[in-house]
């Protein structure tokens, strides 16, 4: 049985859209995927940019309000900024609860927004290959 692990984040355009991708890609035969936000304001189109970089197709994915989950068992909660953390609603039973705060490559300038979006999606890349890894 797949394991079930939701990104949240505050905007879901950008950090858990990229993670959600990822994961997906990287371990989707082991892993059922999810991301959300507190405030959802709809997906970065450099987000989806940045992973068709490397391959993966996001552009079917959407912004989604962490109250969509509300009531629903994860096996992990992984909040990917310090905010999301704060806000973060608490998950029942055996929910593990990982935190690493990513900067928001969306506040980036526009001439440098591309190159933040590629750092980041790259420091969740090495992180969940971590996770990945450890036998979650």
């Amino acid at each position: 049985m797949k394991q079930r692990v939701l990104f949240l984040c505050t905007g879901n355009s950008a950090r858990s859209q990229l993670a959600e991708g990822l994961l997906r890609h990287l371990a989707g035969d082991r892993f059922e995927v999810f991301s959300a936000g507190t405030v959802p304001v709809g997906v970065n189109p450099a987000a989806v940019e940045v992973m068709n970089e490397i391959g993966i197709d996001i552009s079917s994915q959407w912004s989604k309000s962490v109250e969509e989950y509300a009531g629903q068992d994860f096996d992990v909660v992984f909040t990917l900024c310090d905010y999301a953390r704060e806000t973060c609603p608490i998950y029942s039973g055996g929910t593990k609860q990982l935190h690493q705060n990513f900067e928001d490559p969306t506040w980036a300038s526009s001439d440098g927004r591309l190159e933040a979006f590629r750092r980041v999606r790259d420091k969740i890349a090495e992180r969940l290959k971590q996770f990945i890894a450890s036998g979650q």
